[in-house]
Order: C-alpha cells, then structure tokens, then sequence
C-alpha cells in the first residue's frame, strides 16, 4: 500500500499525525498568494494519488469502504456500534475510527464486535489516504466485507480528501439546524447518502426535515436521503437494506 511514498513508519498507523505545510500569510507580500495555492494544488494531488492506490486495493480485494462524515456528536460511533451489534453475524466488517485525541471510539466499537483501529490525528481536521493505506495493511477482511471510515467530527475539510472509498455518506442529527446543507455545500455535494439522525429529539428542536431536504436536493439533486434514530431502532431497516445493497 505504499508504493508511492515507499515509506514503512509502522506507528503512524494507529498514532498518524501530521502536519500540513505551514505558510505564514501575514509575513509573505500578497503576490504569495499563488503560492499558497500551488501548496494546496500539491497536498490534494498527492492525497489523491494515495486514493486511487487504496481504491484498487479495495477493488481487489472486493472491499466496499464507506467515509461517514459529520459534524461531531452527530451519532456516527453509535450507529456503528449498532450497526456492527446487530449485523456482524452476516457481514464482515471492520472500522478505521479517526479523532483528534483518544481512542474512547474504537474502544466502544470494538466492544460492540468490531475489529476497530484508531487514528489519531493530532491537529490535522481530517484522515488521508496516505493514513488509510497504512492502517487497512492490519485488517483482515475478506471478500464482500465493508471497511467502515468514520471519519473526524468536521463539516469542511474531510470532504476535500478524497480517501479512496466507494461511497461518501454524511450524517446529519436534527439538533444541528436544518441549513447545514447551504452551509457547508461542499460536503453534501460529494455524498451518496444523508442520514437524518437523532430523530427521537425532534419534538423538542427546531428543525425543519422537509426543508433539510429540500436543500440537500438543491445543492446535490441524486442524493439519497434515509432518517433515523441508532437509540431506538427507528429507520434502521432502511439503512441496512441500503448497506446489504452496497
């Protein structure tokens, strides 16, 4: 998996920190400007470069990944764990976890049945494929198995990394206002499937389900759309139809 850096630092696999190349605006005269463009040109094109090595990967290997992206405590640790609970006799599947700090996350996961790894990340808001790469070579999965990503608790910049998944899902709890689609348009544009969560609180939120929709429809008309709540159960015979389909 690592044919393109050749490098084979085993610790960045669960502890992977790193940090962007640093350009101190305030100091640079403003024709700098291009330069700091170049630098993000080259650190998405090198990102990329590792995505599509990890997508031939999985390709080969029949594994369907699957980046949840969100904001943080939007429920997708939960999901998982019930997802994996309830599933985990039928499907193999396994969870890359990525947060700042701690790894309270895969903890929870594994004890729900899972074969979890954690990335921590430090500072940097999001996983890489580089990071991706490096820690599926600890998996196991066999054919017809499902890589779940959860990525880090952010609305912007996960949705720039392209990780080499077959599908982008973001995740959306109904505590969190019904114009994030607007908001942060990037992230709803690159997604297959939004999943409304934490249905049970909506009695006493407001916020507006057929509007949210409405907006993630404006911004990405084929996008699919379940609702749920992990908690409960509620709508989650939906989401495993949609998982089993995939």
């Amino acid at each position: 998996m690592c044919g393109i850096c050749g490098c084979s630092d085993e610790n960045a696999v669960i502890q992977h920190e790193h940090d962007h190349e640093q350009v101190d605006t305030q100091a640079m005269p403003h024709h700098s400007h291009h330069a700091i463009i170049q630098v993000e040109m080259d650190l998405l094109t090198r990102n990329n470069q590792f995505a599509s090595a990890n997508r031939n990967y999985f390709w080969q290997k029949k594994i369907t990944a699957i980046n949840l992206m969100s904001s943080p405590g939007s429920g997708k640790t939960t999901l998982l764990a019930r997802t994996i609970s309830e599933l985990k006799q039928q499907i193999n599947m396994a969870v890359i976890v990525g947060d700042q700090q701690t790894d309270h996350d895969a903890q929870k996961l594994n004890a729900a049945g899972a074969t979890a790894i954690q990335i921590n990340t430090g500072k940097v808001c999001h996983l890489d494929a580089h990071a991706i790469g490096h820690t599926v070579e600890h998996l196991s999965l066999n054919n017809n198995a499902i890589l779940f990503i959860e990525n880090v608790g952010n609305l912007v910049c996960p949705a720039l990394f392209d990780l080499g998944e077959a599908h982008r899902i973001v995740l959306l709890s109904v505590t969190e206002g019904d114009n994030k689609p607007l908001k942060y348009p990037d992230m709803f544009r690159k997604a297959d499937l939004m999943v409304l969560t934490k249905l049970d609180l909506l009695p006493y939120v407001e916020f507006d389900t057929e509007q949210c929709i409405a907006y993630a429809r404006r911004i990405n008309p084929a996008i699919q759309i379940l609702s749920l709540c992990a908690t409960s159960g509620t709508g989650l015979n939906a989401w495993y139809e949609w998982l089993t389909e995939k």
